[in-house]
């Protein structure tokens, strides 16, 4: 994405703007962004804990703004909520506070050692402390379950049941009834990323033009034809879901909620389909961090405890659909769609064939490039039919490009590279 105002200019205006005294602590988030979410956030999660002004900022944004100020050494922003993947460029600059203390608090209070460890982003220090956890799943109407394939198991699908399942339907109903987030502010980047990929290949960026990719979008081309064309226009699944347009949908669990949680006896939650290589999933861990200079610290400490505590991590998850990071039950009488979404959430987790797949690491503000060339991807074979084998030459050019100018090393389920990683 393009940035209409150099790091120099910005950098200026945050100098420009900035007061040496604030009357609010300036929490910047990439997460909680829709509307609904972010009222959420500023009416509920943060109420009683003091004066915070809660400013929400697309990726790529967010990490111009925080380059900027560390740049400029005059820092607004005193606490950042932001994915494990965009706080790791910030904690390789050295831009965040050690926040050893409030880890062995946490941990103390039942937050799981592994989780506190992925803080630290390969450092001896806390760099985040983890704030809530999500990842994606599929959702389906009960009416839906009477065309799955003989003998397939909802909570295992593999791509060739979930293809039959869309047939189907297709053919009871005279429409396609699979939906997918590919509209303008949709998240299939991440099904690519975190699902497809690694569910065909073993991998994502080593393997993104290799032959197990190729009969990996073969076999995408074949699904997408039980799949709504509307669904290059949807942002979130819920909505279509509520209104009937389709009976199966995959998508972030926090952009399924409202139309499970309306009528939870309604709907079936399961993890995604497998592949040859297993069935991949990306668990997202969203992380709390103080950027060093921040003019609040007290204060960002405080909202960081207040986030933690259990009651409002168990308002989290009822609210907006992100579970803890804190190890603690979900009460019974939580939001029956909440707990529809976390069985799902745990049979993914618990899966045999699972292949933990990692939101991107270290590739700074280019992020937007890095899903641009799934997205591209997509459109090229599944939507425009064009060769395979041409499409993932040309975009593996661009993808090995983008890691050679990042310098971003491999994460998982990629083996780990010494340099940039390849594209083989």
């Amino acid at each position: 994405m393009k940035h209409i105002m150099s790091l120099g200019i910005l950098a200026s205006t945050v100098l420009a703007f900035a007061s040496p005294v604030l009357a609010q602590t300036v929490f910047v988030s990439t997460q909680l962004r829709p509307i609904e979410e972010a009222t959420v956030v500023r009416e509920e999660l943060l109420k009683d804990v003091g004066p915070v002004d809660y400013v929400v900022e697309e990726p790529p944004q967010f990490a111009v703004r925080m380059e900027a100020e560390r740049q400029a050494g005059k820092h607004t922003v005193s606490l950042v909520g932001a994915l494990h993947g965009e706080l790791s460029p910030l904690a390789d600059k050295d831009a965040l506070e050690p926040l050893d203390d409030l880890a062995k608090k946490l941990a103390a209070s039942g937050m799981p050692q592994s989780l506190l460890d992925l803080g630290k982003l390969g450092k001896s220090t806390q760099q985040y402390i983890p704030w809530m956890q999500a990842t994606y799943v599929m959702a389906a109407k009960k009416e839906a379950l009477q065309y799955l394939p003989d003998g397939a198991d909802v909570n295992a699908l593999n791509y060739d049941q979930l293809i039959e399942w869309g047939k189907n339907m297709q053919e009871a109903t005279g429409q396609p009834q699979i939906g997918f987030p590919a509209g303008p502010k949709g998240l299939m980047a991440r099904y690519f990323q975190g699902y497809f990929y690694p569910s065909f290949t073993g991998g994502v960026v080593r393997t993104f033009q290799s032959a197990d990719a190729a009969a990996g979008w073969e076999k995408l081309k074949a699904l997408w034809a039980y799949v709504t064309p509307n669904s290059t226009s949807y942002d979130f699944m819920q909505e279509p879901l509520a209104a009937g347009e389709v009976m199966v949908a995959w998508d972030h669990i926090a952009r399924l909620k409202n139309a499970i949680s309306a009528a939870p006896d309604d709907y079936v939650v399961f993890p995604a389909p497998a592949g040859p290589k297993g069935r991949g999933y990306m668990p997202v861990v969203a992380g709390l961090a103080i950027p060093k200079g921040a003019p609040d610290k007290a204060g960002a400490e405080k909202i960081i405890e207040h986030l933690s505590m259990p009651e409002t991590q168990l308002l989290t998850a009822s609210k907006v659909g992100f579970f803890p990071t804190l190890n603690i039950k979900l009460p019974p009488d939580l939001d029956a769609g909440v707990a529809l979404l976390a069985g799902a959430v745990t049979a993914t987790q618990a899966s045999k064939d699972a292949v933990i797949s990692l939101l991107p690491v270290g590739l700074g503000d280019k992020g937007g490039e890095f899903n641009k060339v799934y997205m591209d991807s997509f459109q090229r074979i599944v939507l425009q039919n064009e060769p395979v084998a041409d499409v993932l030459k040309a975009q593996g050019a661009t993808m090995a490009k983008l890691m050679a100018d990042t310098k971003a090393a491999c994460w998982a389920p990629d083996a780990k590279s010494d340099g940039p990683c390849p594209v083989q």
